[in-house]
């Protein structure tokens, strides 16, 4: 259990395929609360299911929570290994009579419903088992039911939703265990909670209801409930669920699409939570403000220019290195070459000048070509309208000038605006073969920083190249 006071969240993802990117929002939640208040987060794989439960999935969720930079305190624990510990609490229940034993079987239950719906009455199944003498047991399988209450109210007191109250006429006797004696999810997730010593669940409002009958195994064991707080679901741009239609919906697809992982926190933190008017932060200011009366009681809408908005901020904030790393993680999870060390160390060097109003990774290395890519450079249809003619005689004049330069800021510039004015040219006229020279690409940094950055050899030796094309 968790010492006295601290708070413990948890987010337990089920293994049946990618990560959902409102499961990542929520894991987020829980990371963010209980990380700000000294607690714990705690991971659990809710892997009952054995036919959709996939290894390859539960991968794709430590990757996709690792990628987002939501650590988790100690090991994932797997519901399934815990199997035995949920039945035993079904058999205590038993034993105390918060639990009875159905014998009714599927055909009974659906005759039950079938008539109920004839009469105009509640298909609410109620078992004839429930206050049954155990003399008339018959000698077949059953499953255990718990014993809910008949009358009165049920009242969930919500940190979001507020209090929601249900009334226990419209509670079920759900099921704790199945005929072959495995524990139903309903059961699993309230021992493990307890187990697990988690304070506060927050979840989607998709659970509200079964936070009611979940409650009802709560008071039958005498366990303390939870602090319960029910999220908005996120929805597509159009306000439906957010779907395939609306683009990528699983964590990994994000990092491949070349996301900065800070930029991915802070779009899905202020995505149905807000602080003020607030819209970039770090993860110490998030951490620091979030809370639950800034969650919306309304879904929140998926919008990508936002996303990529914020993204495009935190890129420019990053530190250097950090970012570098990301980059090359980046370029792992897309199954690119691998970098030489080489060009690693010049991107880390021009760094400065590719980060700022680059929303994606990828943006940023298309910047980034005249690093990154190999002479002879092959300029793309746009800069190879830069090389004609006269501006290919334009850098073989501006070559000798360049040569005779200080390899520095402002020597180069001095060099360059000398060489303008003595020929009476604008220096756009000379920037654009420079760079199409210097990188084949219309967007790049500066002329001046692309050289600076690639040095005097490598710049001087692409500019002889593209002087000496003949196909212009």
């Amino acid at each position: 259990m968790a010492e006295t006071g601290q708070v413990v969240t948890r987010i337990a993802p089920s293994p049946t395929g990618f990560m959902h990117i409102g499961t990542a929002r929520t894991a987020l939640f829980n990371w963010l609360y209980a990380r700000g208040r000294g607690g714990k987060f705690l991971l659990r794989i809710e892997d009952t299911d054995r036919e959709r439960s996939t290894p390859e999935a539960t991968d794709a969720i430590l990757t996709g929570m690792t990628w987002l930079g939501l650590d988790w305190d100690g090991e994932a624990v797997s519901q399934f290994e815990r199997v035995e510990r949920h039945a035993e609490i079904a058999r205590q229940l038993l034993e105390t009579g918060g639990a009875y034993k159905c014998f009714s079987t599927q055909e009974e239950i659906a005759a039950f419903r079938d008539a109920a719906r004839a009469e105009g009455k509640s298909t609410l199944f109620r078992s004839p088992w429930r206050d049954a003498d155990p003399a008339t047991f018959p000698d077949a399988p059953y499953v255990v039911r718990i014993k809910a209450p008949r009358e009165g109210e049920t009242v969930i007191d919500d940190q979001v939703q507020g209090k929601v109250t249900f009334r226990n006429a419209e509670l079920d006797d759900m099921i704790l265990l199945r005929s072959d004696g495995t524990p139903t999810y309903m059961l699993a997730v309230v021992v493990d909670d307890v187990d697990m010593g988690v304070t506060h669940v927050i979840r989607g409002d998709d659970h509200l209801a079964n936070a009611a009958r979940q409650s009802l195994i709560y008071r039958a064991m005498d366990w303390e409930l939870p602090v319960y707080a029910h999220i908005p679901l996120i929805l597509g741009p159009d306000g439906k669920k957010l779907s395939k239609r609306h683009g990528a919906t699983g964590v990994e697809e994000y990092q491949k699409m070349g996301y900065p992982a800070a930029g991915m926190r802070n779009y899905l933190t202020r995505l149905g939570w807000s602080h003020g008017d607030d819209e970039f932060f770090t993860d110490a200011q998030a951490r620091d403000w979030f809370d639950f009366n800034g969650i919306n009681k309304s879904a929140a809408r998926f919008d990508f220019k936002k996303l990529e908005n914020l993204c495009g901020q935190h890129i420019a904030a990053a530190e250097d290195g950090a970012l570098l790393a990301e980059i090359l993680a980046y370029l792992e999870a897309i199954g690119a070459e691998k970098l030489a060390d080489s060009k690693k160390d010049s991107l880390a060097q021009g760094m400065y000048c590719l980060k700022e109003r680059a929303k994606t990774f990828g943006e940023l290395l298309e910047k980034a070509h005249f690093i990154i890519g190999d002479r002879p450079f092959e300029p793309d249809t746009k800069s190879l309208k830069s090389l004609d003619a006269v501006s290919r005689g334009i850098l073989s004049e501006l070559t000798p000038h360049l040569q005779n330069a200080s390899w520095s800021r402002n020597g180069l510039e001095e060099a360059v605006a000398g060489f303008a004015e003595a020929n009476g040219l604008k220096l756009g006229k000379i920037a654009q073969p420079l760079r199409a020279a210097l990188a084949g690409r219309t967007v790049t940094p500066s002329v001046f920083d692309m050289m600076l950055v690639i040095g005097r050899e490598e710049s001087l030796a692409r500019i002889e190249d593209a002087a000496g094309r003949t196909d212009q």
